[in-house]
């Protein structure tokens, strides 16, 4: 009877055991699950914010140089303005997911795309003016938070 009493605690505990290394094990698979699946929407919302930054700016160079040449600039202007309301929207879903720092990185960023826009919509504005807005140094700043924020390793220089 006692040997039987025996087998059947041994059992139960190797049960038990084998319950809760298999819970941790899911738990854990559920977690990395879930931290990829954020880093991944992570990573495409940061991907097309700044793709959308560099839309507007390219935009508003086209419109300085085509003033330059003394052309009319109302297409250039149209698409930065259609990229600056895109990048507004995306803006919200990337500081949903960022972190602090990439955050305030992409505040700046914001000010800078502002001035540069400012700029961009003056009539009598050229490429000159526009070269004027530190956005790039903004941007470089974002890509390091953005890269830390997502554990990718700076082995590159930023330019």
């Amino acid at each position: 009877m006692a040997t039987q009493i025996f087998t059947l605690v041994g059992v139960l505990i190797g049960a038990l055991t084998s319950y809760f290394a298999t819970t941790t094990a899911e738990r854990a698979k559920f977690r990395r699950e879930m931290a990829t699946r954020w880093d991944e929407r992570k990573l495409d919302t940061y991907i097309e914010y700044l793709s959308c930054i560099k839309e507007i700016q390219r935009a508003a160079m086209e419109a300085g140089r085509v003033r330059d040449q003394g052309a009319d600039a109302s297409d250039p202007l149209n698409e930065m303005e259609a990229s600056e309301n895109r990048r507004s929207i995306l803006f919200e879903t990337f500081i949903l997911l960022s972190n602090e720092q990439a955050a305030t990185a992409a505040h700046t960023v914001n000010q800078r795309t502002w001035e540069l826009l400012r700029i961009a919509r003056i009539p009598s504005s050229g490429i000159a003016e526009l070269r004027t807005v530190p956005l790039v140094e903004a941007l470089n700043l974002l890509h390091e938070a953005a890269r830390s924020d997502l554990t990718i390793s700076s082995s590159v220089p930023v330019r």
